[in-house]
């Protein structure tokens, strides 16, 4: 009785998600290793540097506060404000839990490792999470004289592991909230905005060596499976007559 409903409100979700996994995929398919001592222009640097930036530490906290506007805009009621926001909390906090144990269990070597390798900075990729921090931090200098430093910088600041993908299980758990969010209402352009964003973020991590496609694709899986496992706090209509009204006129 109660499940249905629940399941009901959760499929824009899962079919945004759905939509990301398949742009993915096809994107993927073209570009799914990078060569990471090929020569970067500023701007390819600077545009897939921002892409991560967008969905990495501190700057997801720009994108929270943005999403967390959407209500706002749209003239939501604050208990509807209210609940959007516990959800959406409740969300990141599993993805940052989920996404932290599965690195420890895992324990899958970034590719650009397998690049200090090529290079003999480091015997193995095993052997270079064996270092410790300074001396990763000096394996990836040496790296330097042949790669550019955009690469180089987002090295040096994650020498964890790599699957899952924390800025990939981010934007999918982005795109299964917000984007469910608008594909509820039809509101297809603002769905597909996220989308594209958030399928641009997962192809930087590719771009900056940080994660192999497998990592984004599971990364999305566990957001799926983390938003099955949120609460659905509806609004009743008679709460929200003028976001009704406004959503009519669309």
């Amino acid at each position: 009785m109660f499940l249905r409903p629940f399941i009901e409100r959760k499929i824009p979700g899962l079919i945004a998600l759905l939509l990301m996994t398949t742009l993915l995929s096809i994107v993927l398919v073209f570009y799914s290793q990078a060569n990471l001592d090929g020569p970067v222009s500023a701007v390819s640097g600077m545009f897939f540097s921002l892409l991560t930036h967008s969905a990495g530490n501190p700057g997801f906290l720009v994108s929270v506060a943005v999403f967390m506007l959407i209500p706002v805009v749209l003239k939501l009621p604050r208990k509807a404000l209210f609940k959007l926001g516990v959800q959406f909390a409740l969300l990141l906090a599993l993805s940052f839990v989920a996404k932290t144990v599965m690195k420890h269990i895992t324990e899958v070597p970034r590719p650009y490792t397998h690049q200090l390798q090529s290079m003999h900075i480091v015997d193995s990729p095993q052997a270079f999470y064996a270092l410790s921090d300074t001396e990763k931090d000096s394996a990836v200098k040496q790296a330097s004289k042949s790669v550019s430093q955009w690469r180089i910088a987002h090295w040096q600041g994650e020498t964890n592991y790599s699957l899952p993908s924390g800025h990939t299980i981010f934007t999918a758990v982005c795109v299964a909230f917000w984007g469910g969010f608008f594909l509820r209402r039809r509101q297809i352009i603002p769905a597909g905005i996220i989308i594209i964003w958030a399928v641009g973020v997962g192809i930087s991590r590719i771009w900056l060596g940080m994660h192999w496609p497998s990592d984004l694709l599971a990364s999305i899986f566990g957001a799926a499976c983390l938003y099955m496992c949120i609460p659905e706090w509806g609004v009743s209509p008679a709460a929200q007559p003028n976001s009704q009204k406004i959503l009519q006129r669309r």
